[in-house]
């Protein structure tokens, strides 16, 4: 496994793959790698001969500054978890290599953008775009690998793909969770060990949901859920939406789509965790 802090130099080595006809697979991270990473990292070396997981901590994607300040940094934890799987480079650039200059490009999908994280955080997936785009162009991967856990950057990142009219695989990954069920995150790190406790509480309601689905309206279903948090000790929920899976648009019916998920945004102490669960799908 190699080290690379450079576009160019990165291009260069990926040179020798590409010009013998090889398929490069791509993880983008912000680091604090944990095993939901990591499953990430083992789909793609076993589907392409070459593999990159990039480690940055994007500062435009972060509208509150706070929060890009406590985002966990353990680039050589991350490099001691990579090398053992299988990857052959790490992409760790600085910010001045990724953004020489401002980017003022501006990506806007709606409505796919304009909903739930869109209207909770604005400007975050533009900065998303903004980065994505980039890494995709300096790797310039067959095949890039995103978890379903970030369930609506994933499917920006698809819109993204086809109006940018890459021509990249964008494959998505199951949620990896603890054996409790918590959905891996790198900021569960940042939880005391009652705030770990009482986190719990968040995908235990949603696969509990799941039961409900169809048997409960899907009002019935979204009271269930909002309640079930507001009535658990250290939680604060900001939505929880029942959405169309491709539109990401709510639905008032079950009938109303074949592809229906639950996504979820709780504030654990002063920790913002998502989670989502899919209660239709083809």
């Amino acid at each position: 496994m190699k080290i690379v802090h450079t576009i160019k130099e990165l291009q260069g080595e990926l040179l020798n793959y590409t010009s013998g006809g090889k398929t490069v697979g791509f993880v983008p991270t912000m680091g604090a790698l944990h095993a939901g990473h990591i499953s990430l990292v083992k789909y793609s070396v076993n589907e392409n001969d070459v593999t990159v997981v990039s480690i940055f901590v994007n500062p435009t994607q972060f509208n509150d500054k706070e929060d890009l300040k406590k985002y966990p940094r353990t680039s050589e934890a991350d490099c001691r978890l990579l090398e053992p799987v299988g990857v052959d480079y790490v992409f760790a650039p600085s910010v001045e290599e990724m953004y020489p200059v401002p980017d003022i490009r501006e990506f806007s999908y709606p409505p796919l953008d304009t909903v739930m994280e869109g209207a909770h955080r604005p400007g975050h997936f533009n900065g998303v775009c903004q980065i994505v785009s980039k890494l995709f162009d300096a790797v310039k991967p067959n095949r890039a690998y995103f978890g379903e856990k970030d369930f609506q950057q994933l499917a920006i990142i698809r819109e993204m793909v086809r109006r940018m009219r890459y021509d990249i695989d964008i494959v998505g990954c199951p949620i990896v969770r603890e054996e409790d069920g918590l959905a891996m995150s790198s900021r569960n790190t940042r939880l005391s060990v009652k705030e770990r406790e009482n986190a719990l509480k968040i995908s235990q309601t949603l696969l509990k949901s799941r039961n409900f689905a169809g048997s409960y309206s899907v009002y019935e279903l979204q009271r269930f859920v909002e309640e079930a948090i507001a009535d658990a000790p250290g939680l604060q929920l900001e939505y929880f939406a029942i959405v169309d899976g491709n539109t990401l648009q709510t639905v008032e019916r079950w009938d109303a789509s074949d592809y229906v998920v639950g996504c979820i945004t709780v504030f654990c102490g002063d920790v913002r965790l998502i989670d989502n669960v899919k209660y239709k799908e083809l």
